[in-house]
């Protein structure tokens, strides 16, 4: 028995940074770049390391270079927090696991650490493998509040649900993470929305601009649980925004949410510091005629194009900067 299983990047539409602030956000799984888990039977419960895991390097250059590109953890950590969640999972369930053994192996091509939401690609993925070799089924809205346990409490990261939401659904999803519910659910309200209803969309990357979200957003976590009242309104102002791009959406408007992308991005700007790197990116999209704003924690961004000839200029004034652009594949929703 091979099994495989896959779980994509994410980019945040449109809303709050994070979820972490009880607002409201639009965001969808993108196919361009994948992670992989493949499970076989195995005498041992065995997880083999992937090329982000070694330890060995040809000089000191490379190990910082390696760890330029994938931190100083690598994958491995992901699928032991994950299985042991899953775990934990079942026993708090009452579910009973059948005593064969594994192995895990996963590959991941998703650029690391530019706010596409890696690492839970690879715990999705995981996850999926271990619901098919158990025969469990879990919802989607619990699917995803486990990956994030994954990481904040087996692993002690900063992460919210909405990267986690949007690779347990898959597709476009809308997502109002109500405080009331939150509190008594543990999952906010989240609705599928049709891909179809999107305009033209870009993302543009470069690894050199990569920070751990924790980095971002700890300082905005900070103010929020202090009340700041800036910080207050910006959640707010966020949560206005998806709601008008979903209304826009919804009218088949798409075309005219740039407006509301642009403000999002200048909104955190005025309430978070940006490095100079970041907003040189921003700058040179929005001077193509796009408009733009991160998919995440930073070093990626999405916007919309009008047409050919200004996506043709986007692609150049972003190679000039060493930038990767690409036209995002929305993932198909998980049935």
């Amino acid at each position: 028995m091979i099994i495989r299983e896959k779980a994509y990047p994410r980019a945040g539409l449109i809303g709050n940074p994070s979820d972490g602030y009880y607002g409201k956000t639009i965001a969808f799984a993108f196919t361009n770049f994948e992670a992989e888990v493949v499970l076989y039977e195995s005498p041992e419960l065995e997880i083999l390391p992937n090329t982000r895991d070694h330890s060995v390097f040809k000089s000191i250059n490379g190990l910082v270079e390696d760890v330029k590109l994938y931190g100083y953890y690598g994958g491995i950590r992901l699928l032991k927090a994950a299985v042991r969640k899953f775990a934990d999972y079942c026993r708090e369930n009452d579910i009973t696991l059948h005593s064969r053994n594994f192995t895990l192996r996963y590959h991941s091509n998703i650029p690391h650490m530019v706010g596409l939401a890696g690492s839970s690609a690879i715990i999705t993925a995981c996850m999926r493998t271990l619901m098919n070799f158990y025969e469990v089924s879990i919802p989607k809205p619990e699917l995803a509040t486990i990956v994030l346990e994954v990481e904040t409490k087996e692993l002690q990261l900063s992460a919210g649900l909405q990267d986690r939401v949007a690779q347990a659904y898959q597709g476009l999803v809308y997502m109002d993470f109500d405080r009331q519910l939150m509190e008594t659910e543990g999952h906010g309200r989240y609705k599928e929305m049709d891909a179809a209803l999107l305009p033209n969309l870009y993302i543009a990357y470069r690894h050199d601009l990569s920070e751990g979200s924790e980095i971002v957003h700890n300082d905005l976590a900070a103010r929020f649980r202090r009340d700041d009242p800036e910080v207050l309104q910006a959640v707010k102002d966020w949560a206005a925004m998806t709601d008008s791009v979903r209304d826009k959406l919804m009218s088949g408007k798409g075309a005219e949410i740039g407006n509301e992308l642009d403000a999002n991005f200048d909104l955190r700007a005025n309430i978070c510091q940006i490095s100079d790197g970041n907003s040189r990116m921003v700058a040179a999209a929005r001077a193509a005629g796009a408009s733009a704003k991160f998919t995440g924690s930073g070093g990626a961004i999405i916007g919309t194009y009008a047409d050919d000839a200004m996506y043709s200029a986007l692609e150049s004034n972003m190679k000039a900067l060493n930038i990767l652009v690409f036209k995002p594949q929305v993932a198909s929703p998980v049935g």
